[in-house]
Order: structure tokens, then C-alpha cells, then sequence
């Protein structure tokens, strides 16, 4: 069997994957754009703002990227070639870490 047969799945694997990444980002950009502008609302330190916007921008980087990464995958997949994310990832954990940072400023300067 070909190297590319043995570890491309006819499946929509992919596609999945994909999608799993649009709802990251997009859950990213809202949330952090929304918890932004009610932490600049309610009065809170300007850091849970400024974190919250952190994550949004992470989701808008990662949304944008969505397109170049999975034509990427679809390339290394087809080619035999290993597949590298690591970029992305690290936009993804710094957004999450982004949003834990505002959720617990917001949590420990509510009244």
C-alpha cells in the first residue's frame, strides 16, 4: 500500500477538524469582543479588558488562518507529508489562557 493510502482516511476526518477550529475561533472572537466591552461597562481594571481583547484577536488569527491550514492538511495528508499546527496551537492556548486570566480578574472584582 502507498504511503499516502495508509494514512489518508476517505472519511470527512478533515473537514471535522476544520469545523472544530471555525467554532474556537469564532467562540474566541465573540466571547472576547462580549466580555471586553462588559468589563469596560461594569468598571473593572482595564486588564480584563485588554486580556479579553487578547483572546478575541487570537480568535479573529485563527479564524483568518482557518483556509491556508486546511488546504495545508489536505496537502500533507494527500502527500504523506507530517502535518504541523504548531502555530495555531500556540494562538489557541494563548487566547483560552487569555480568557482564564479575564474570568478570574472579573471574578475577584465583583462585588
Amino acid at each position: 500500500m502507498a504511503p499516502e493510502q495508509e494514512i489518508w482516511d476517505r472519511g470527512l476526518q478533515s473537514e471535522r477538524t476544520r469545523l472544530a477550529w471555525v467554532r474556537t475561533a469564532v467562540a474566541l472572537s465573540t466571547g472576547g469582543l462580549g466580555a471586553a466591552g462588559l468589563s469596560l461597562r461594569h468598571g473593572l481594571p482595564v486588564f480584563a479588558a485588554v486580556v479579553f481583547a487578547l483572546a478575541a484577536l487570537c480568535g479573529g488569527v485563527l479564524l483568518i488562518r482557518t483556509g491556508v491550514r486546511f488546504r495545508r492538511v489536505q496537502e500533507a495528508l494527500h502527500g504523506g507529508k507530517p502535518l504541523d499546527e504548531g502555530l495555531d496551537a500556540v494562538f489557541g492556548w494563548l487566547g483560552t489562557l487569555s480568557v482564564v486570566a479575564g474570568a478570574f480578574t472579573f471574578v475577584f472584582t465583583i462585588r
